[in-house]
């Protein structure tokens, strides 16, 4: 039997809509307040959560800012994650 901790690998294997989904649920936000807090509005949000289309680099650092996770998490699946509270 292993010692070792179960440690999830959020995003190695999702999508860049799902990174944002995830990461913003874990923020505990709506796609309404998450949205009013770019400046854009909720169903542009969504299409990005439902990879319908992505945010430009300038929007995705933003996001991540908002969000509380890094540019290459929210990118590539890389880097800081969201966390749980």
């Amino acid at each position: 039997m292993s010692n070792r901790k179960f440690q999830p690998a959020y995003g190695i294997d999702d999508t860049l809509g799902g990174r944002i989904s995830l990461a913003r649920d874990a923020r505990d936000i709506s796609v309404e307040e998450a949205a009013q807090t770019l400046g854009i509005e909720p169903v542009t949000w969504s299409d990005w959560e439902n990879d319908r289309s992505e945010p430009l680099f300038d929007r995705l650092e933003m996001m991540a800012s908002v969000l509380q996770v890094s540019v290459a998490w929210l990118a590539d699946g890389r880097g800081t994650g969201p966390r749980w509270s």
